[in-house]
């Protein structure tokens, strides 16, 4: 697999560093994201992205309700090598299987968790339904003052799959943004029927920020004794200790937490959707590196990142989807995700950081 990487990025002229513009230039926010494929004329809002880590195939997933959605699959070049039809069911998060080399995939609008082959060919199987838990507790939050508010969270009992990971045995973790909670499927590959048993279910993992989404992202840390989780609504990363299940703080002010992933250094890299950028955690919670950034939508295109949401990296890699999807749809003309008429998915050589 080195050999296949390596060739890879001599044919593409990629290095692992990023170089630096002369004395004085002026050095976009952008400069080092490069454009990985644009989405088919009749699809909008890539979300869910995954990588195949033998063939450097990458998965990607659209979010549209009330339009068409589908499973692309493009190979490490940007060429679209196939597609699954998911019609009127918007997807979130995927995930490629470590034992049975299928990619998984959270069908928000079925509350499923799905799979098909790697080829995308076949039948779509339902691993497991996600099932209804309804709202967490109350969550109380304190004032500079010494005075507390009290949060308290509805639900109409939807399901909502968002973020997947593997552990290293196979069992499957599934982040549910509506009802914040977390839920494990044991020996997914294998498992049949499959059981989404409650890992944890708590007031911080439900949100009543902006954008309504509370836990996502999710990514191990090294020996997987702690789980990490975005709250996307709450612009936080959480740390859940997979002992005790206890949940606490790791980092605030990440803004827009989204899209989670570990790289080979143990940075946890973090998509800030509201922010237009990534952001490296290392392992007191601390921003040690911030990549991307928006310039400008160019012909209906996003320059640089716009509403990153997902991360998958690839060699020495990161690929990221750009959502970029308006959310205040009662203001006219105030975001910029409003002039995308072609999606995309974005590259970037992963930085070092001492």
């Amino acid at each position: 697999m080195r050999t296949f990487f390596v060739g890879l990025f001599v044919t593409l002229g990629l290095t692992a560093t990023v170089a630096s513009a002369p004395a004085g230039a002026q050095d976009p926010k952008s400069a080092h994201v490069r454009t990985f494929a644009v989405l088919p004329d009749d699809l909008r809002f890539p979300e869910g992205i995954a990588a195949n880590p033998v063939n450097g195939d990458v998965y990607v997933g659209t979010f549209v309700f009330g339009g068409a959605n589908a499973l692309l699959r493009y190979d490490f070049h940007g060429r679209l090598l196939g597609r699954v039809e998911f019609g009127g069911t918007p997807l979130l998060g995927l995930q490629f299987g470590p034992k049975d080399g299928k990619v998984y995939i959270a069908n928000l609008g079925a509350s499923k968790i799905q799979r098909v082959k790697a080829d995308l060919t076949g039948q779509i199987e339902d691993v497991v339904v996600v099932p209804s838990i309804g709202a967490p507790a109350p969550r109380s939050t304190g004032n500079p003052d010494g005075s507390s508010d009290t949060i308290l969270f509805g639900s109409n009992g939807f399901p909502g799959p968002n973020a997947m990971t593997f552990d290293a045995a196979g069992n499957l973790y599934v982040s549910d943004s509506f009802q914040g909670a977390i839920f494990r499927i044991a020996n997914a590959d294998v498992c049949s029927p499959c059981i989404a048993s409650l890992v944890v279910h708590h007031p911080l993992l439900a949100t009543a920020g902006f954008p309504p989404f509370g836990a996502n992202g999710l990514a191990f840390n090294g020996d997987e004794t702690a789980l990490f989780i975005a709250n996307t609504g709450d612009d936080r990363v959480l740390k859940l200790d997979m002992a005790t299940t206890q949940v606490s703080m790791f980092a605030e002010s990440v803004n827009g937490a989204d899209g989670l992933v570990r790289d080979a250094h143990g940075l946890l890299w973090v998509a800030a959707n509201q922010a237009d950028t990534l952001v490296a955690l290392d392992e007191r919670g601390r921003v040690v590196a911030q990549i991307g950034g928006f310039e400008a939508v160019r012909n209906g295109r996003p320059v640089g990142l716009l509403f990153p949401a997902s991360l998958a990296i690839v060699g020495m890699e990161i690929f990221v989807t750009n959502l970029a999807l308006p959310l205040t749809d009662t203001i006219v003309g105030d975001e910029p995700e409003e002039d995308v008429t072609r999606w995309t998915i974005s590259r970037m050589l992963l930085p070092r950081v001492r």
